[in-house]
């Protein structure tokens, strides 16, 4: 089977956050540049800087030691392209020279002009159609020179794409790193805080159990799209308790319809001579009656109990054991009792207490193989063990045991209810049940207790 692993939901949604966004900005600027170039709002790439370019290595010194312009292939270029080519070159001795048809609006504005390093120029929107200028002071063969010059031509594809490079790099991937950077430190905050109700219905759903039934998990907080999951949760929840309560009702009811008729055979039987059989039959009939007393005690636990008081496990132990005792001498048992202490406190409820015991000297009457001994000891610093002589519980059967109507390859004459109401007990009374090999080859059950006062 493949291992499909949990997708965190709140990475998913931040990294196609981020990609959403920085998709959605890079278009957004683009599109804002792209209609500020088409309406002249912003600084655009003209061709007299690929015509500054070409003038730049055609500029010279005359014979007299002015300025001259020889006829390059760049320069050529220029001129095929541009049918309005036109300059004006200036150093700074005050030698110039020009070609072209210069504006007028510009013919004497280069001297205006000699403490700015470039510049260009163009007028406002909604002016009519004007000629726009390009100024820049440039390093020549000939030195410093100002070059004037108007648009006109194409612009290369070197440049387009320089400058296309040039405004990514320094306008929008700037601004896509920042916007990213902020997703991924806002969106997991934003997400945990709209997940919040969701992970304390989770948080609720982990504390339900067989023992607090009627927990719903709350709608307070859920986000909207996960609501129905959440109701059918608690849909699902209810119907479960319904059933468990219908279940339960079923077995009280009928442990005790059962209870009355027993009791009348039992009486009747003890009344009259059964013959060499009538130990097994009154076993048997006593067996009915303690399976119905175990569906009751079920009943009872899952109920919970009366009180909590410090409950003296010696006391009690000797208690058990002097009731049972004529049942275990009848069974060829001899059943005794020890104690490490002559009390020992725990904190419960001295009848739940005292059906988990009886249901484990119970088991060991029926299940120790009506031979040797039973042993029911009390040790520090609370733990009760009842130890028989029979054929013992095979490890691989001991925590299965413990399940309701189990029964051990075919050996439970009982209806398996006996372990499984201990274990209950003792659960509820946050203790721990365990089965051992006993010293002489049987089983030993041990139900340890937290002490009184811790």
């Amino acid at each position: 089977m493949t291992d499909v692993r949990p997708r965190s939901l709140r990475w998913r949604l931040v990294r196609r956050l981020a990609v959403l966004q920085a998709t959605m900005l890079a278009l957004f600027v683009l599109i804002v540049i792209a209609v500020l170039w088409g309406t002249g709002s912003l600084v655009t790439l003209e061709p007299e800087d690929d015509t500054i370019d070409a003038l730049r290595e055609a500029i010279g010194h005359d014979a007299n030691g002015g300025i001259s312009v020889r006829e390059t292939p760049a320069v050529s270029e220029r001129r095929e392209k541009s049918p309005n080519f036109w300059f004006v070159i200036r150093d700074r001795e005050g030698h110039s020279v020009s070609q072209g048809r210069v504006p007028r609006e510009y013919a004497d504005i280069g001297a205006a002009l000699d403490g700015i390093g470039q510049a260009r120029l163009g007028w406002n929107l909604g002016d009519g159609p004007r000629p726009t200028a390009r100024m820049k002071w440039i390093e020549t063969p000939a030195g410093d020179v100002q070059i004037l010059t108007g648009p006109g031509g194409t612009v290369s594809w070197r440049r387009v794409v320089l400058a296309t490079s040039t405004l990514f790099l320094c306008v929008v991937l700037p601004i896509i790193v920042l916007m990213s950077l902020a997703t991924l430190i806002a969106t997991p905050i934003v997400i945990r805080r709209t997940l919040a109700g969701l992970a304390r219905a989770a948080a609720q759903a982990e504390e339900i159990d067989i023992d607090r039934r009627g927990a719903r998990l709350a709608l307070q907080g859920v986000p909207s799209e996960i609501v129905p999951l959440v109701s059918a949760v608690n849909d699902a929840l209810r119907r479960l308790d319904e059933g468990y309560e219908r279940d339960k009702r079923f077995l009280v009811d009928a442990a005790h319809e059962l209870r009355t008729p027993i009791a009348i055979l039992q009486t009747r039987l003890e009344s009259i001579p059964l013959g060499p059989h009538a130990p097994r039959v009154l076993e048997d009939v006593a067996r009915l009656s303690t399976l119905a007393d175990q569906l009751l005690d079920i009943q009872r636990v899952d109920h919970g109990s009366d009180g909590l008081t410090d409950v003296d496990i010696v006391a009690m132990g000797r208690a058990v054991v002097a009731d049972l005792a004529p049942l275990a001498i009848a069974a060829n048992y001899e059943l005794s009792f020890e104690a490490a202490a002559e009390h020992l406190h725990v904190h419960g409820d001295r009848g739940s207490l005292e059906r988990a015991l009886t249901n484990l000297v119970q088991n060991a009457i029926e299940y120790g193989g009506r031979k040797g001994m039973i042993a029911v000891r009390v040790d520090r610093p609370a733990r009760i063990s009842v130890t028989d002589d029979g054929p013992g519980i095979p490890p691989p059967h001991r925590e299965r045991v413990f399940e309701p109507f189990y029964r051990l390859n075919g050996r439970n004459r009982g209806a398996g209810l006996g372990l499984n109401l201990v274990q209950e007990i003792v659960r509820r009374h946050d203790g721990v049940v365990v089965i051992r090999d006993g010293s002489s080859g049987g089983a030993c059950v041990e139900m340890t207790f937290r002490p009184a006062g811790i």
